[in-house]
């Protein structure tokens, strides 16, 4: 055997070539090979050299059968056990025994030459056809022939065995004979050419089935296929295709009755034998350019090949559109000839046309291994590859002697083997080496190794040896042992090793815990049924395991404790534990076509449980082998390995393109899995509170409080932040977890974990927190019975609350202590008796507790259900104990105890009851009382009623209306004194109540109308000011007609009748007329009264003052300027200064006000006048200077003052003369010399003043200097123009000098300035302001250091 060069090469699959036999070895182009039935463990070749060669599944040639001429056929029986030959010009037939690998020649006892030969499929028959058409039936088993003569006229060419063991044959005098086991023809049928390629099958029927293979094909011609139903032997079928197909070279039934067939021209096709589908093509493909040759099924593999040129192609069953792999031989220029399948699919043989044979591995036993995160398997026949990819290792192949049927693995070393026998290989770095092979005594079901030990499993016991012996240093005893011992009575089903353990479970449903260190049992459980499978995790802390009912299992040794796997399907065929540190608790179970994720949840605060965490579909054909960080490593039927990520553990492949859905899925299985860190990025990224509560729930759950405190910081839960701070010292792992159950709302769980704690008293605590009273009180019974009474009271309170009084009556009887420390507690106990003895109808316990008791508020309560229960007495009773007088006194008043409601009325203070007295007491004729009772109920119209009606008192209940402005009260008074026939008085009350119309027509009636327009003042309506009106109108009175149609609206007829009323002195009417037209503003009122003052109608000019009057209330501001300035010039010239100030102060405020320029001449004026007036202050207070100043000022323009010349200037000499202002009093005595003015000199004063003309004297006091508040120019205080800025400066309202910046002050209420510290001196006799006369004090005032903003506020004046 040449393994040859090997040219194939991959399209979609490796397809790894076993071996070739080269056309050296086989004489001959064209080639004849069988695989051995069912095992597939031999070939047999043969050529035209007279040999036929057997070789094994590995290329290694193990017989040669010698014959006499060239092989004409040869064929395998059902097992595998004899391959049949038959020679060229020989009637021996040849026997090859497949165990003893011997030969035996048998004789046919048939003349003619052997043409046919074929096994039976469901026996130990042997066919042989002749030339001739006779046919030989052998039984292997009993030697017995059978020769049937003539079955066929001509040569037997082909045929088939059914299951059925019935024998079709076909033959050359193109005839198809079905016969039975014995050689009897049962059915007979011609076709048109020689039939070729006979099958046995099931045709499709209409029903979808038939009994047996029914159904006899044949390729006829090699151009159509023909299908004849034993069923239906009159109604054959024979089916055509399509010439450019070429010829039929071969077909093949498969699946539920489809025929696969190939063509000479390289097409392909598959068609259906349902009656409905027949004639139709339901696959074809041109497969091969050139030629196709054969075509082969794997009903194990599901894959069809065909081969063709010099390539094959294989596909798959259930997707033929699919090509599965294609195989290219490109050494084969001669093209391909012939494929055949081993039964199990493993190894796909093709024969050439130049007479090679090249078999190819299709599929491998899927053997493998696993410890830890290391992995052995079956990469081909004869070779295991060990690959450790988490680590990083490289890949270590490992060839083997034969081919193995178990495989194991441990942290050094590797062993193979197959029935008894083991081989162990040490592992290095790069390299391997052979130990040695062992024998065991029966075939090795299954093998463990770990670091020392292997652990073989073999007939229901357990050999555990060493490995490597370590020398004379080994104990003997420890080298071997074998389990159970001799006395136990049971099989071992399964088994594992740990680094530490042998673990084994028996039929009888017992798990043995061995630990190697010791060399001794140290566990045992004992399950209730046997023991299928175990598998401990990789610490051996922990173990699922398999029972015979197909349920799973996981087992703690250390507390001994089982846990069932929920949700466990009976189809699993393993389970792995994860290798990963952080996912400790996570295993998969596996079964064909799904891996289901559990995770073992220990120290939860329900306990340990196991769950179930998702699915994963399971690729076809693939093994798990081991499973690290969610990553699933799959051994497949090509030898090679594929990872798969479960579904589980899909958040691992990253979280960036993900939605919120699919994010709270991936937070739920992180969750399940326990990876918290994982869970926390989800929730950052979910930013979701929900979220963030169910992490932090989880983390409880789990009592991760560590973590759990990390997530309640971050969502802001400072409560739940400070109570897990707070426990998470606590050693105890109940009363941890019984806190935990308790914060995550599970207070069943939790009181049964604070029970099983150090500290049970807890659980009482809990549920008195949770107002859980049964519950409390039952724990109180046992943990604590001095609580009974407080828990007792607490309970007692909730059950009052919610109805149920008999018990609460029963609890608050149990709740009292009679201790003295608990006397607050006593007396609620007490308080709550007593309300309940009420409500449950023991009025009088009831009753006298509450008495005895201090309580107010419990007086006051059961005083409130006594008088819900209509137990007015009793409650009135307790109300008056209680103090709540008001209450009582109600009470009374509805039993109509009106003795007690009189005395409780000096405390009661709610009108209410007072009315309900006062009602009383004038039924029964008292009526002061009940005045006095209605007047402390402020029903003020029942007062006025009884002082009028009974008491005959009108001046009390018209004091009382005054008072009260009752509306009532004043109909009432108003019929009184209508009835004594006082009509001012009624029709005032009249007024107060609102009744304007009836009091119209009673003062139109009795001639009291201006009594009524006195009365009504100005709250009443335009109609009622309009009845008045026309009223007044009818009887001439003008100026009340005017008033009242001024007052409704009406201007036009109030002035008509204003200016029909004669001119009185004080000019009220015209004063009303211009009130009038200031509110109409109307421009023809305005000119209408113009007119009239102007004296156009009658020629009589009014005083100008009402014209003042009238543009003020019409704001025109300019013109009234204007007419003050008149105004204020008569005023001057005839002597009433005071009046001129006035009218030009008055008018100075107004136009500042409007923010009006203020004419020169006004201010002018009022300086002057002002000046005038400041000299009597002066003089008065005897600071003549200051006056003579002012005289000297006034002097300077006394053409202002024509009725007063020459007083004034006698009284400017004297004064200038006292100040020793002598020059200027010699210039004004000169003037006084004049002839107009001398004769009118007082004679007091005329010698005097003609004394100093005779004799001047030219001294003089010189003026003071003071600056400019504009430009600090230095000028005579008295001067009011400034020589160096040109401006008139500021006056002081006080002394008339002009001021200066660092002394000034202004009046609060004219805002006129002043020099600050002369204003405080005359303010200390004077109490008013010298310019607007209003009251002023020394305190109002206010030195002012930036006067700037009156300067220049000055300036713009």
């Amino acid at each position: 055997c040449d393994p040859g060069k090997w040219s194939a090469r991959e399209i979609k699959r490796e397809m790894k070539r076993v071996f070739t036999i080269s056309e050296k070895l086989i004489a001959g182009n064209l080639i004849q090979y069988h695989w051995q039935k069912t095992l597939g463990n031999y070939i047999a070749v043969t050529g035209s050299d007279h040999t036929v060669k057997i070789f094994d599944r590995h290329g290694h040639k193990r017989n040669d059968i010698n014959l006499t001429g060239v092989c004409i056929s040869m064929d395998w029986d059902k097992d595998g056990d004899a391959l049949a030959v038959i020679a060229d010009k020989s009637n021996t037939i040849y026997l090859w025994d497949a165990n003893t690998h011997k030969t035996s020649q048998l004789d046919s006892g048939m003349r003619d030459q052997m043409s046919f030969l074929l096994w039976s499929k469901a026996g130990s028959q042997l066919a042989v056809g002749t030339t001739k058409g006779n046919l030989l039936v052998y039984n292997l088993q009993t030697s017995r022939k059978i020769p049937v003569l003539g079955k066929h006229t001509k040569r037997i060419t082909c045929g088939c065995w059914s299951s059925q063991n019935l024998l079709a044959l076909g033959s050359e005098d193109k005839a198809i004979t079905v016969s039975n086991q014995e050689g009897d023809t049962i059915r007979q049928t011609t076709v048109r050419a020689e039939p070729s390629d006979i099958q046995f099958s099931v045709m499709k029927t209409d029903e979808r089935a038939s009994v047996g293979e029914s159904t006899v094909s044949a390729i006829v011609g090699k151009k159509t296929l023909f299908l004849f139903n034993l069923s239906d032997p009159d109604n054959p079928i024979e089916l055509a295709f399509q010439q450019h197909y070429g010829t039929i070279i071969s077909y093949r039934w498969y699946g539920d009755g489809y025929i696969m067939i190939g063509f000479s021209l390289g097409y392909f096709i598959v068609i259906s034998t349902h009656i409905c589908e027949i004639g139709q093509e339901l696959f074809q493909v041109h497969n091969h350019k050139d030629s196709l040759t054969s075509i082969a099924i794997s009903q194990s593999l599901n894959k069809a090949a065909s081969c063709g040129d010099n390539c094959i192609k294989i596909h798959d069953l259930s997707e033929m559109k699919e090509m599965y792999a294609i195989i290219n031989l490109d050494d084969e220029t001669k093209g391909l000839d012939q494929l055949s399948w081993t039964d199990d699919g493993q190894l796909l043989a093709v024969s050439t046309q130049r007479g090679t044979l090249h078999v190819f591995l299709t599929k491998l036993p899927v053997l493998g291994d696993a410890c830890g995160t290391r992995i052995a398997f079956l990469t081909s026949l004869l070779e295991v590859t060990v690959a450790n990819h988490v680590e990083g290792e490289p890949e270590i192949t490992v060839s083997v002697e034969v081919e193995p049927n178990f495989i194991a693995v441990g942290p050094y070393h590797v062993a193979v083997g197959m029935n008894n026998r083991a081989w162990f290989y040490a592992l290095g770095e790069n390299r391997v080496a052979k130990l040695k092979d062992m024998e065991y005594l029966g075939t090795v079901t299954n093998m463990c190794l770990n670091s020392d030990y292997a652990a073989v499993l073999f007939e229901g016991r357990v050999q555990l040896h060493m490995i490597e012996i370590e020398g004379i240093e080994a104990q003997e005893e420890r080298e071997a042992r074998l389990f159970p011992g001799s006395d136990d009575k049971c099989r071992v089903t399964c088994h594992a090793l740990t680094a530490d353990f042998l673990i084994y479970g028996t039929d009888t449903g017992i798990i043995h815990y061995f630990f190697i260190e010791d060399w001794q049992y140290v566990n045992e459980y004992r399950h209730s049924v046997s023991i299928r499978k175990v598998f401990p995790d990789p610490t051996g802390t922990r173990m699922a395991f398999i029972d015979d009912k197909s349920d799973g299992f996981v087992y703690c040794p250390v507390n001994d404790s089982v846990y069932e796997i929920p949700n466990f399907p009976t189809t699993v065929r393993s389970i792995l534990w994860e290798h990963f540190t952080m996912d400790k608790g996570v295993f998969i179970a596996y079964d064909d076509d799904k891996v289901y994720t559990y995770v073992f949840h220990k120290g939860t605060i329900q306990g340990s449980k196991v769950i179930l965490a998702g699915g994963t579909k399971l690729p076809f054909s693939h093994k798990p082998l081991s499973l690290y960080n969610g990553e699933l490593t799959c051994q497949m039927q090509s030898g090679k390995i594929n990872t798969t990520l479960l579904t589980t553990h899909s958040f691992l492949s990253g979280l960036k393109d993900l939605g919120s859905n699919d994010l709270q899925s991936v937070l739920t299985q992180s969750l399940m899995l326990k990876r918290f860190t994982e869970a926390w990025d989800v929730c950052n990224m979910l930013n979701d509170p929900a979220a963030w509560t169910e992490l932090a729930r989880a983390c409880l759950h789990h009592m991760e409080v560590d973590f759990a405190i990390r997530v309640y910081r971050m969502i802001g839960n400072v409560g739940m932040v400070i109570s897990l701070e707070q426990i998470k010292g606590i050693e105890d792992h109940n009363l941890l977890a019984g806190h935990l159950a308790m914060f995550a709302n599970e207070f069943n769980l939790a009181q049964d974990l604070y029970l099983s704690s150090s500290c049970p008293i807890a659980a009482l605590e809990m549920r008195r927190d949770l107002q859980h009273w049964d519950s409390a009180l039952q724990l109180a019974k046992r943990l604590a019975p001095e609580q009974i009474p407080f828990i007792s009271k607490e309970y007692a309170i909730q059950l009052e609350f919610t109805g149920d009084y008999v018990n609460a009556l029963a609890h608050y009887e149990k709740g009292m202590t009679g201790d003295n420390k608990y006397l607050d507690h006593d007396e609620n106990c007490s308080a709550g008796i007593a309300r309940m003895s009420i409500r449950m109808g023991d009025i009088r316990r009831g009753v006298n507790q509450a008495i005895r008791h201090n309580s107010r508020v419990l007086k006051k309560d059961c005083g409130a259900l006594l008088e819900s229960m209509k137990q007015f007495s009793e409650a009135a009773q307790l109300y008056e104990k209680g103090q709540y007088y008001e209450k009582a006194a109600s009470v009374y008043i509805r039993c109509k105890n009106w003795a007690k409601v009189g005395e409780l009325l000096p405390h009661v203070t709610s009108p209410k009851i007072h009315l309900q007295y006062a009602k009383a007491k004038e039924a029964d004729g008292r009526y002061k009382e009940a005045a006095t009772a209605y007047e402390n109920a402020k029903d003020w119209d029942n007062v006025i009623r009884i002082h009028l009606d009974h008491l005959s008192n009108p001046e009390e209940a018209v004091r009382i209306i005054r008072e009260t402005q009752s509306i009532d009260g004043a109909k009432m008074v108003a019929r009184f004194f209508l009835h004594l026939g006082d009509y001012g008085s009624a029709i005032q009350f009249l007024v107060m109540s609102k009744c304007n119309d009836e009091a119209f027509r009673l003062a139109q009636q009795h001639n009291q109308m201006e009594i009524y327009a006195d009365i009504i003042g100005s709250g009443a309506s335009n109609e009622d000011y309009q009845s008045i009106a026309l009223y007044f109108e009818g009887e001439k009175k003008h100026f009340l007609a005017g008033k009242f149609f001024m007052l409704c609206g009406q201007y036009t007829r109030a002035l008509k009748h204003f200016l029909k009323c004669p001119v009185c002195e004080d000019g009220q009417a015209i004063e009303m007329a211009i009130e009038a037209v200031g509110q109409a503003k109307d421009e023809v009122l305005t000119n209408q009264l113009i007119d009239y003052l102007m004296g156009e109608g009658d020629g009589m000019p009014k005083d100008a003052k009402y014209l003042f009057r009238l543009y003020m209330a019409l704001k025109h501001y300019r013109e009234a300027a204007r007419t003050a300035i008149i105004i204020a010039r008569e005023e001057q010239c005839a002597g009433n200064y005071r009046n001129a100030h006035d009218v030009l102060f008055s008018m100075y405020t107004e136009l500042k006000a409007q923010k009006i320029k203020i004419p020169s001449e006004m201010v002018t004026n009022l300086m002057i006048l002002h000046s005038y007036i400041l000299v009597k202050t002066h003089v008065k207070r005897g600071d003549h200077m200051k006056g003579a100043r002012m005289l000297i000022r006034v002097a300077n323009n006394i053409s202002k003052f024509p009725s007063h010349i020459v007083p004034i200037l006698t009284s400017t000499v004297i004064e200038c003369h006292r100040a020793g202002l002598r020059n200027s009093a010699f210039s004004f005595a000169a003037m006084l010399m004049r002839p107009e003015y001398r004769n009118k000199i007082d004679a007091k004063y005329k010698k005097k003043i003609e004394a100093m003309v005779r004799r001047p004297d030219a001294s003089e006091v010189e003026e003071l200097i003071t600056p400019c508040p504009y430009c600090a120019f230095q000028l005579p205080e008295c001067e009011l123009l400034c020589p160096g800025c040109k401006n008139n400066l500021p006056y002081c309202i006080v002394t008339g000098r002009h001021m200066v910046k660092d002394d000034w002050t202004v009046c609060p209420h004219c805002d006129f300035p002043g020099l600050y510290s002369e204003f405080k001196i005359i303010l200390a006799t004077e109490k008013t302001c010298p310019m607007c006369a209003e009251k002023l004090s020394a305190e109002q005032l206010s030195k002012i250091f930036e006067p700037a903003p009156y300067i220049l506020h000055e300036d713009a004046d």
